[in-house]
């Protein structure tokens, strides 16, 4: 038995069975455990792979009660002003709650098969009272640790479906869907396309889908040529948009799941000597600085990053504080951003 807190509770195995288990001496597994990096990847893999096949539970090295000051948040990169935006929200947030932030990026990924164990026992080595992951994508055992280690974390637009009782936020996509389609049909559009992003991701999924709802809705048929996935890359998005000029009959507007790849949507265009809006009529998503730079100026679907990335910081802390959200998930509200990339095509009458 351990005691924690002048409470008896069982005790998982020790450091000295995981390092038998995995052949290596005590001291090389207490490294790995705290994410020292001066060991070698095979001898880090054989020891995490015991440290989840015995269920070995790290004791945190601090009191949450006692120390509430910090807390991690995990982005998916630092090279876009996506994650630009929903750091201002976050710190400004903590600034607030009296919270210093510690950032992280792109440590969610996998290698190969395995996840990356590192960074999360380097949570508890530096004391972190809760965690934000901004488009991350965690995998079973990575949830597990999480909840083993009772570490308060809430998810800020999760990639995939988060499991039951994960906390997140994120934003109105299919009503933003919905938006854009419905501007463009307003327009007199029929002929409209989508470039959308993952095909599993559940924000391009839900924006897919409310496009395909706002067309039937209106009673426009729906073409399965029209819809195009580019993973959220402005590359692919550009070759996307050469595939549409391509069709038969080419689409006269397209909605676009994301501003960074409508900058690629602009490239094709621009490349084939077509004008925006007097050839196609282009829309955006998310209300990026991007969208207001580009000329023309596009006509977006805003959803509120920072908002979004506050939310989830203020929610954290109820939870740091012992309080469970009446609801595990938040939506904010999208609406669309005129600017000057949509106009009536030339061959209707707008709605």
């Amino acid at each position: 038995m351990v005691r924690t807190g002048g409470a008896s509770v069982a005790a998982g195995p020790t450091l000295a069975v995981v390092a038998r288990e995995a052949g290596v001496s005590v001291p090389t597994a207490s490294k790995v455990v705290n994410g020292r990096e001066d060991v070698a990847p095979e001898t880090r893999r054989r020891v995490t792979e015991a440290l989840d096949r015995l269920g070995y539970v790290r004791r945190p090295r601090f009191d949450a009660a006692k120390t509430p000051g910090l807390v991690d948040l995990v982005v998916h990169s630092l090279d876009n002003s996506w994650s630009g935006a929903v750091l201002h929200g976050v710190e400004a947030a903590a600034h607030d709650a009296g919270l210093e932030v510690v950032v992280s990026a792109g440590l969610t990924r996998t290698r190969g098969a395995r996840p990356e164990r590192g960074w999360l026992d380097k949570l508890t080595a530096r004391g972190s009272s809760g965690v934000l992951f901004n488009l991350a994508e965690l995998t079973p055992s990575q949830y597990a640790w999480l909840e083993q280690h009772r570490i308060p974390f809430v998810m800020i637009d999760p990639v995939l479906e988060p499991p039951s009782g994960v906390v997140s936020v994120g934003a109105a996509n299919w009503h933003g869907g919905v938006t854009a389609a419905e501007h463009l049909l307003a327009l007199g559009h029929e002929r409209i396309a989508v470039v959308a992003g993952h095909q599993r991701k559940m924000c391009s999924a839900a924006r897919v889908a409310g496009y395909r709802s706002a067309l039937a809705s209106a009673g426009v048929r729906h073409r399965p040529e029209y819809v195009r996935h580019a993973g959220f890359d402005e590359g692919v998005a550009h070759l996307r948009t050469l595939e549409l000029l391509d069709l038969p009959e080419p689409p006269t507007a397209v909605f676009v799941c994301s501003d960074r790849m409508a900058l690629g949507v602009y490239q094709a265009l621009a490349e084939r000597g077509l004008s925006v809006p007097d050839d196609m009529s282009v829309v955006g998503f998310d209300d990026l600085p991007e969208a207001r730079w580009i000329s023309p100026a596009l006509t977006t679907v805003r959803q509120p990053l920072s908002e979004m990335a506050a939310t989830a910081l203020r929610l954290l802390v109820r939870m740091m504080d012992g309080d469970r959200p009446e609801s595990t998930r938040t939506e904010l509200s999208t609406r669309l951003v005129r600017r000057s990339s949509t106009a009536a095509p030339r061959d209707a009458t707008p709605r």
